[in-house]
C-alpha cells in the first residue's frame, strides 16, 4: 500500500477515508478482533486505490507531455513517498532485534529486511510459506509483500503506457490495454488460486487485475456523471460489499480467487461515487486514519508479532495495548518521518535526493545482509539460550536434496556406503530420522536408501481432502511401489509416518486440519468418527501386510508430538529467566495414537511385521520429553532434530542385528 498524496489541489477526502476503512480492517483482522475474520480484504481495497491513483498520474502526465513524460521522475516521486517510512521501519526492527531476537529469528529478519527494501519480499515469502500459515506469523516484515507487489506494478505500468502512447496515443488505447490486462490477470487469479494459493496470493500476475480495476475507474469516470442519489447508492453498495467480504470470508477462504471480486467491486463503487463530504469517509477520525494509513500499516504488524513473541496475543489487555501502540507509532512515523522527509527531499535537486534515498536504503540493506551472513550474530545472549534456539535449524542436512515437497517423486538418496542394508519410506517424520537410521548400520560400507515425501502417508488408495495433495501423494506412492518391486526381496523396509495426524487431524490448533481428518478412502469425513477410524486402521494394516509379502517390514510407532514449538518455547523462556518443561504424559501419548497403535499391532499379528517403538528412548519415566539436558530434541513441535534422533539409533540398530532379517547387501542403484 502506498501513502496517499495529500498535498495537491485535487485531494479527494473520499479516497483518504476509504484508506482509513481499509487499514482499520487489516489491523483489526490481524489483532484477532471478532467480526473481522476477512479483514485482509483491506489490502485488495488498497490495490484498487493504488491503481486509480497511479493511472491518473501516468495518464495525466502523458496527456500533458506526451512521449516526453519522465518515467524516472515518476519513479522518484513514488520512492519519495514509500522509502523513508519503510527504511525507518527496517532500521528500527534491526536495532530492536539485536536486543530481543534469538539467533534464528534475527537471521531471518536480516534477510527479510534486504528483500523488503529491494521490493522482492513477496517472492521470498511465496517460497517459504502461505500468508495464513502460522510459520508466517512471526515474520516482522511479512506485510511488506503488498508493498513489493505495488512497486512491481509501479515499475511496469509507466513503461507499458509510454510504449503504447507512442504507438497510439489517447485514453481509448489505454482502456483497451488495461481491460485486457484485467481479464488476463483475473483469469490467472481464479485459475491458479485453487491449486497454487500461495503463489496467487503473493505474486503480481494474480493481483494486477485489482490495480487495473482502479485504473479503469479513473479512465472511464469522466464518461459518466452519476446524479447525487446514484452516487449515494454506489457508495453505500460499495461499503456493503466491502463489509460483507470482511464478515463472510476468513483465512480458510481461497484467496484471491473469485471471492476477491467482492471487495474490489466494493472499492470501485466507492471510487465511482466520489462523494467528497460523505459521512462514511469525511469524518475527522477517518481523515486522521487515512493520512496515516501507510505508517499505521507498516507498524501494526510488528506490534502484533511482538505480542505473539511474548505469548500475549490472546490477552484482551495486551491486544488493547497493542492497538493503542499501533496508533502511537503510526502517528509518530507519519509526523517524524513521512512529513519531514517529503518536505526535505522536495527541496533538494532530484539527483541529490535520489542519492540520499539510495544511500539510506543501501545502508540498512547492508546491515540486514550482515546480520544474515553472521547467522544472526552469535554471543548476544547466554549460551543456554542460543543452544535451545539454534536447535530449530538442526535438521537433516540432506533434506533439501533428498526430501520432496512437491512434484512426482522423491529423490532416491543413499546415506552411508553403497551396500544397501535397508529402505526408509514415509513422510517428513521419516526424513527427520533418516540420518539416525544410517548411523545404525553395522558397517561403514553399509548404507540406507530413503524415499520420503511431505504429508504423504504410506497408505495405498489414500485420498486427500485437498485434490492437489491427492494427486501428488498418489504419484509418489506409485513411484515408490515401482521402486520396491525392483529392489531385492530381503532388504528390510522401515516405514515412518505421522500416521495419527492424517486420521485424527493436527494436534496443533493453528493448523488448517486441526482435529479433523485430512485424508479419506471411501468418502471424506468432517470428523474422526469411529466409522472413519476403523476404515483408516484397516487400510494401515492392509498396506503394511501388502508390503510385507515381498520383504521384511518394520513399522515405527508414532513419534511423540509436543504440541508447541520446542526450541522457541524453551529459548524464549530461558531468555526471560524462566525454565520450560516441554513434555506430554505417556497416557496422553497412548490416547492420541490408540488407533495407529492397534492397527500396527494387527499387522504384526496378521502378517508378521516388526514394530520399532521409540517410547523407551523418548519417554523413559512415564513422560515423553521435548528436551534432554536443556537441549531440545525437536526442531519444531513434532519433528526430531539431529540431536534428538540420535536417541533412536539403538532402536534402528535392531533392524540390522536381527537374524531374521539379515538384509542382502545389495549395491546402491
Amino acid at each position: 500500500m502506498r501513502p496517499f498524496t495529500s498535498n495537491t489541489a485535487d485531494f479527494r477526502d473520499d479516497i483518504n477515508g476509504l484508506r482509513a476503512w481499509a487499514v482499520l480492517a487489516v489491523i483489526l483482522y490481524h489483532f484477532g478482533i471478532p467480526g473481522f475474520g476477512g479483514g485482509f480484504v483491506g489490502v485488495d481495497v488498497f490495490f484498487v486505490i493504488s491503481g486509480f491513483l497511479m493511472t491518473g498520474i501516468v495518464v495525466g502526465g502523458l496527456e500533458r507531455n506526451g512521449a516526453a513524460f519522465s518515467v524516472l521522475s515518476f519513479y522518484f516521486a513514488r520512492a519519495r513517498r514509500i522509502f523513508p517510512a519503510l527504511i525507518a521501519l527496517c532500521a528500527a526492527m534491526l536495532a530492536a532485534g539485536w536486543w530481543l531476537l534469538l539467533q534464528p529469528d534475527y537471521r531471518k529478519l536480516g534477510s527479510d529486511a534486504v528483500f523488503s527494501l529491494l521490493f522482492l519480499s513477496n517472492f521470498k515469502f511465496w517460497r517459504e510459506a502461505g500468508y495464513f500459515d502460522v510459520a508466517s506469523h512471526e515474520k516482522l516484515l511479512l506485510h511488506t509483500w503488498s508493498l513489493s507487489v505495488e512497486w512491481q506494478f509501479y515499475l511496469l505500468l509507466p513503461l507499458a503506457l509510454l510504449v503504447l502512447w507512442k504507438w497510439r496515443p489517447g485514453r481509448g488505447s489505454v482502456v483497451v490495454l488495461m481491460s485486457l490486462g484485467l481479464m488476463v490477470s483475473l483469469a490467472v487469479a481464479v485459475g491458479v488460486t485453487p491449486f497454487r494459493p500461495t503463489a496467487a496470493f503473493y505474486l503480481l500476475p494474480a493481483r494486477a487485475w485489482e490495480m487495473f480495476a482502479g485504473g479503469l475507474v479513473y479512465l472511464l469516470s469522466q464518461r459518466w456523471a452519476p446524479r447525487a442519489r446514484q452516487r449515494m447508492a454506489l457508495e453505500v453498495g460499495g461499503f456493503v460489499m466491502i463489509a460483507g467480504a470482511i464478515v463472510a470470508f476468513d483465512s480458510s477462504s481461497s484467496w484471491p480467487g473469485w471471492r476477491a471480486v467482492v471487495p474490489v467491486l466494493g472499492a470501485v463503487g466507492v471510487l465511482v461515487a466520489a462523494r467528497s463530504r460523505s459521512p462514511f469517509t469525511a469524518r475527522p477520525l477517518a481523515q486522521w486514519l487515512g493520512t496515516r494509513s501507510y505508517s499505521l500499516y507498516l507498524w501494526h504488524w510488528p506490534v502484533w508479532v511482538a505480542l505473539n513473541y511474548v505469548e500475549g496475543h490472546a490477552a484482551p489487555g495486551a491486544i488493547a495495548g497493542g492497538l493503542v501502540l499501533t496508533l502511537v507509532l503510526g502517528n509518530l512515523s507519519y509526523r517524524l518521518v513521512e512529513l519531514p522527509t517529503r518536505a526535505q527531499l522536495g527541496r533538494f535537486r532530484t539527483s541529490w535526493a535520489t542519492a540520499a534515498l539510495l544511500f539510506s536504503t543501501a545502508a540498512i540493506a547492508a546491515s540486514g545482509a550482515w546480520v544474515y551472513l553472521k547467522q544472526g550474530v552469535t554471543g548476544r545472549f547466554p549460551a543456554q539460550v542460543d543452544l535451545a534456539a539454534l536447535e530449530s535449524e538442526n535438521f537433516n542436512p540432506y533434506r533439501s536434496a533428498c526430501h520432496a515437497k512437491g512434484g512426482v517423486k522423491s529423490p532416491s538418496c543413499v546415506l552411508g556406503g553403497n551396500r544397501i542394508r535397508a529402505i526408509l519410506l514415509g513422510d517428513s517424520h521419516a526424513e527427520a530420522v533418516f540420518t539416525a537410521v544410517a548411523a545404525a548400520v553395522p558397517d561403514r560400507e553399509d548404507g540406507v536408501i530413503g524415499w520420503t515425501y511431505t504429508n504423504c502417508p504410506t497408505l495405498l488408495s489414500v485420498k486427500y481432502v485437498s485434490p492437489t495433495s491427492t494427486s501428488q501423494c498418489a504419484r509418489f506412492l506409485e513411484w515408490a511401489m515401482g521402486q520396491l518391486a525392483d529392489a531385492p526381496e530381503k532388504t528390510p523396509l522401515i516405514i515412518v509416518n505421522r500416521s495419527t495426524m492424517y486420521a485424527a487431524g493436527y494436534n496443533e490448533p493453528w493448523e488448517e486440519y486441526a482435529n479433523r481428518p485430512s485424508v479419506y478412502f471411501s468418502r471424506p469425513y468432517a470428523a474422526a468418527t469411529p466409522e472413519f477410524l476403523k476404515e483408516y486402521a484397516q487400510h494401515l494394516t492392509d498396506t503394511a501386510c501388502e508390503l510385507a509379502k515381498d520383504r521384511p517390514v518394520f513399522l515405527v510407532r508414532p513419534i511423540p508430538e509436543m504440541g508447541v514449538d520446542v526450541p522457541k518455547a524453551m529459548s524464549r523462556a530461558f531468555l526471560l529467566g524462566k525454565s520450560k518443561d516441554v513434555s506430554i504424559s505417556l497416557v496422553d501419548y497412548q490416547q492420541r495414537h490408540a488407533v495407529v497403535l492397534q492397527a500396527q499391532d494387527a499387522a504384526r499379528e496378521r502378517c508378521g511385521v516388526r514394530i520399532l517403538d521409540p517410547v523407551p528412548y523418548l519417554c523413559p519415566d512415564g513422560r515423553c520429553h521435548g528436551a534432554k539436558e536443556g537441549r531440545p530434541l525437536y526442531y519444531d513441535d513434532d519433528h526430531l532434530s539431529e540431536y534428538g534422533n540420535r536417541l533412536l539409533v539403538p532402536m534402528f540398530a535392531t533392524v540390522f542385528a536381527s537374524a531374521s532379517w539379515p538384509g542382502t547387501g545389495a549395491p546402491a542403484p
